[in-house]
C-alpha cells in the first residue's frame, strides 16, 4: 500500500512539475511536417515497383466473399463483371493480407519475377 501512495505522490509531483513549466513564446510557430493537402494522393504513387510477392487468384476456389477487397490496406483490388476479384497491380505492395484473410485459400502470394 505504501508503494501505492509513493508512486502516486511522485506521479502528482511530476504533473505539478510539468504544468508549471515554461514553453516557449512561439511554440505554436513550429513548421508542420509532411502533410497531405488533398484526398486521394495515394493513386499518384505506384507503389507496386517495391514488391517482393504479387497475389494470384484461382478463380475455382474463389467464393466471391470479397474479403479481399475489404481487407486490402491500399484498396487495390477490385471486382469484375463476373464478381471475380482482381488486384491492380501497380498499386499492390505485396502485403498478403489479401491472401492471409482468404479462407477459401483462392489467393496464394507468388514471388516476384
Amino acid at each position: 500500500m505504501m508503494r501505492y501512495i509513493s508512486l502516486k505522490s511522485q506521479i502528482k509531483v511530476e504533473v505539478y512539475r510539468m504544468a508549471e513549466k515554461k514553453w516557449p513564446e512561439d511554440w505554436q510557430e513550429v513548421n508542420p511536417g509532411c502533410i497531405v493537402f488533398r484526398p486521394g494522393s495515394s493513386r499518384d504513387y505506384h507503389t507496386g515497383t517495391w514488391r517482393a510477392e504479387r497475389p494470384v487468384w484461382d478463380n475455382s476456389r474463389c467464393i466471391k466473399c470479397g474479403l479481399c477487397y475489404i481487407f486490402c490496406p491500399e484498396g487495390c483490388i477490385s471486382e469484375d463483371a463476373d464478381g471475380y476479384f482482381a488486384a491492380d497491380l501497380n498499386y499492390c505492395k505485396g502485403c498478403g493480407i489479401c491472401a492471409h484473410e482468404c479462407w477459401p485459400l483462392a489467393i496464394k502470394m507468388v514471388e516476384e519475377e
